[in-house]
């Protein structure tokens, strides 16, 4: 480090560590969070990691010093990750008569307890929904309501027993054939499915939602607990949405038809249980997404944690991700095609 000023050989240490973080964080999608709790945890982080790392990349690059490489060399290594962070161009929605759309939104139960200040939290949802006029829609902490009708919809819902019945819902504009869920132990959260028919073709939709963070974006609910107990919890999380992918998967394994993939995962892209769940389905915002495709309300960088994936037989025509502010999730479409 000859040549730096003393504030520089401070900046360059922690360029340096959050290089190795970011380094480190390419082997997530491969560690089990079994074997590898609390290193699991880094792959919610791995967003602030790339973030960082490019403004050391500009910072060095603007004093015209070498110390630029070591970003640089770390961003150019996982140049997979660095694109998944930001989709500079996305693709123009594709018209087409087989087309059908597909959303996904986690409700918070419609704010029943009233994390929003609006009273009309239900009603501007359901507007929204009748707005965008989804083919499918897959709605995660849904509470049951007389009031949130949906005409020309069939639809599936799978409620917890307790007082407030919540749990997960497919609303289906094609005509539903099967349905069922895929239970997970000591949880409220599992998966449900349909299948549909359209045209010909028998296609299953899954909603999936697995095990909550339960972080607060809050600075000052973040502050109240210990970093130890923190990473403690979401490695204990990141097992159990390990089990319940293996379950899930196990029970995908036996369908045999076309299947999409919609839900609240939970985690991020840069995670061993995305890898899992996504196989070799397509991610339907890294084919036709914008922007960042931030899907959760986190208060110091932007998260996508839902998704909604396709099996390869489908091509992805469109996405769209909405900036509501009606939950502490934003709703996603894909527009897809059955080939």
């Amino acid at each position: 480090m000859k040549g730096l000023r003393f504030f520089e050989k401070i900046i360059f240490a922690v360029n340096t560590l959050a290089a190795l973080l970011l380094l480190c964080s390419y082997l997530l999608p491969y560690a089990s969070p079994k074997n590898f709790a609390l290193l699991s945890v880094l792959s919610l982080a791995v967003p602030l990691f790339i973030i960082l790392n490019l403004l050391f990349l500009l910072f060095w690059l603007l004093k015209a010093k070498k110390q630029l490489l070591l970003s640089l060399v770390v961003l150019l290594i996982g140049f997979n990750h660095v694109l998944s962070l930001y989709k500079f161009t996305g693709s123009k929605s594709v018209a087409d008569d087989a087309n059908f759309t597909v959303m996904n939104y986690n409700v918070r139960l419609f704010n029943l307890f009233e994390w929003l200040p609006s009273k009309t939290v239900k009603s501007d949802i359901l507007e929204f929904v009748k707005q965008e006029n989804p083919d499918v829609l897959c709605l995660q902490e849904y509470h049951k309501s007389d009031d949130f009708n949906l005409e020309g919809y069939q639809v599936f819902e799978n409620l917890s027993k307790s007082k407030v019945k919540s749990g997960q819902a497919i609303f289906s504009k094609f005509p539903i054939v099967n349905s069922g869920s895929v239970t997970f132990p000591n949880t409220s959260n599992n998966a449900i499915y349909i299948d549909i028919l359209k045209g010909v073709d028998t296609i299953r939709v899954y909603n999936l939602h697995l095990q909550s963070n339960k972080i607060n974006p809050e600075v000052s609910e973040l502050a109240k607990e210990s970093s130890e107990n923190l990473i403690k919890r979401v490695g204990n999380t990141f097992k159990m949405q390990q089990e319940q992918a293996e379950l899930f998967l196990a029970h995908r394994a036996k369908c045999k038809y076309k299947t999409i993939i919609s839900g609240d995962f939970n985690n991020t892209v840069y995670s061993y249980i995305h890898k899992k769940i996504k196989g070799e389905a397509k991610d339907a915002f890294a084919k036709a997404g914008n922007g960042f495709g931030r899907t959760y309300d986190f208060k110091f960088f932007p998260v996508r944690i839902d998704f909604i994936l396709a099996d390869p037989e489908f091509k992805v025509n469109g996405f769209k991700t909405y900036d509501v502010k009606l939950s502490d999730h934003y709703p996603i479409k894909a527009t897809l095609k059955l080939d």
